[in-house]
């Protein structure tokens, strides 16, 4: 975690973050992306610091309304990782975290979202006539909001990458990789 003016300034993929999020779905991106090569920078609604579903202090480096002040044409973003627990319902009321969703599906940027992620996909109106998929629990707000939901472990539609559950993981990555290099 660092400056944002120096991480905004080279190749980066941004990371929500906010309370309840999942450690494997936050963590295991965090990670992957740096060995990429690529910058992380952690967006969250404000507030500094969150728990974690397991209890873990993460911080982020800013805030989705200081990231879009800070970067408005989103230069050098090479993609959005949504991870899920109860993260996505909390970023979902958030406007900001809603349209730093909207500027990157614009954009056509990669958007990679797991579990409970497709919530914020939802609230930010970029979700429908899409193919997706998520965790069963969120499966109905997937269909009702006009994507085909499909029960595969990563389904890829366009510049939207998503996956189930933490056990899809590897393979959710391995096309959110592909797709950012």
């Amino acid at each position: 975690m660092g400056n944002l003016a120096e991480l905004i300034e080279k190749p980066h993929v941004i990371v929500t973050l906010e309370e309840g999020v999942d450690d494997r779905e936050f963590l295991y991106p965090y990670y992957r992306v740096q060995e990429a090569g690529l910058n992380v920078v952690v967006i969250g609604t404000g507030k500094g610091k969150y728990k974690s579903k397991l209890g873990l202090e993460l911080k982020e480096d800013a805030s989705a309304e200081e990231y879009l002040k800070q970067n408005p044409d989103l230069k050098n973003l090479k993609g959005l990782v949504i991870p899920g627990g109860k993260a996505p319902e909390r970023l979902r009321i958030n406007q900001w975290a809603r349209e730093l969703v909207r500027k990157v599906n614009e954009k056509g940027i990669i958007i990679a979202s797991i579990c409970h992620g497709p919530q914020l996909l939802i609230s930010a109106g970029v979700i429908s006539g899409r193919r997706a998929t998520s965790y069963i629990t969120v499966a109905d707000d997937v269909k009702n909001a006009g994507a085909q939901y499909l029960d595969e472990s990563v389904v890829v539609d366009g510049n939207l990458i998503t996956s189930r559950h933490p056990g899809d993981i590897p393979n959710w990555m391995r096309e959110f990789i592909k797709a950012i290099s």
